[in-house]
């Protein structure tokens, strides 16, 4: 029998916390986050981390297990993950995962193989003396000419994640989109229970703004501040939307407006990448929330899935 994992999922500011709680409660259940950035210690509004206070007594994992300077990868994710699940459920517990970074919950569930990418530590070192000499565009541009597909989810920003995609077609030959849809032909090792909430776009967009705005009034700028004062500025942590808005901001480039005015669209963005993502890539059970018929939505999800879990 494979062990059931209930995967909660759907784009940022659609409710998805409150429902884990509600299902943890239910089902003697434990919760895994699937945010690839709440493993960060000190990145806690940005991420929206939920407070102590809010986890009614449900153990809470993969939440403050990294310092901001260290890398984390999907592999670490999956490693991690794969190890509270056989925990939680050796004490006949529920494991539910919940969050929007769906590479990485897909990663977990399927059992990637991650030693299958090979590395290059030498065409790696010349990618990074390119990028130094001649800036990351011309090499961002072979990337586009290669794997456009995946170009398309790289921001040219994030140098780590352009490398990799070259340094995979290099050493084995094969794209990084080729690769994951490899991948994905795999049946899950566990049984897993999707649950997606999802929201008309405009009230969703709504939501997202006054998020962002909730979040400056709770002491973002001052956390991103912090962290930028730290040395953190390069760090893979710093890449993520929340941190990297205000970046210009500290060092004279835009003013405060125009940076949250950013973090918005960015905000509005991912969640459209979001929901696109999880819809192509997963089978999931969708169900539409509105804020003020929410725990109307939440009963009928946990009656729905009472014969399941």
């Amino acid at each position: 029998m494979k062990k059931t994992v209930v995967v909660i999922v759907g784009p940022t500011a659609v409710g998805k916390t409150k429902l884990s709680i509600e299902m943890a409660k239910r089902f003697s259940g434990e919760i895994i986050s699937g945010d690839s950035m709440q493993v960060y210690k000190g990145m806690d509004i940005g991420t929206a981390k939920i407070h102590d206070r809010d986890m009614q007594g449900i153990p809470h994992y993969m939440i403050d297990i990294k310092e901001p300077d260290e890398n984390f990868s999907v592999a670490d994710f999956q490693s991690y993950v794969q190890s509270y699940i056989e925990d939680i459920t050796a004490r006949d517990h529920l494991p539910i995962i919940v969050g929007g970074s769906g590479l990485y919950i897909q990663a977990a569930l399927y059992d990637y193989n991650f030693a299958e990418q090979k590395r290059d530590p030498n065409y790696t070192y010349a990618l990074e003396q390119r990028i130094e000499q001649e800036g990351i565009m011309p090499v961002y541009e072979e990337l586009k000419k290669i794997d456009p597909e995946q170009a398309d989810k790289i921001h040219p920003n994030n140098h780590r994640r352009v490398i990799r995609a070259l340094e995979i077609y290099e050493t084995t030959g094969q794209t990084m989109t080729e690769h994951h849809r490899t991948q994905q032909q795999k049946k899950s090792i566990y049984h897993p229970v999707f649950i997606g909430l999802e929201m008309e776009r405009q009230l969703l967009y709504k939501r997202i703004n006054q998020r962002v705005d909730e979040m400056i009034e709770q002491g973002l700028i001052e956390e991103v501040k912090s962290l930028y004062n730290r040395g953190y500025r390069n760090c893979q942590s710093m890449k993520a939307i929340g941190y990297k808005e205000f970046i210009p901001y500290f060092e004279g480039n835009l003013t405060l407006e125009e940076c949250i005015v950013r973090l918005k669209r960015n905000s509005r963005r991912y969640a459209k990448r979001q929901y696109t993502w999880f819809k192509n890539q997963l089978h999931i059970q969708w169900y539409s929330v509105h804020p003020k018929a929410i725990h109307v939505t939440f009963e009928k999800i946990l009656t729905d899935f009472a014969g399941i879990v």
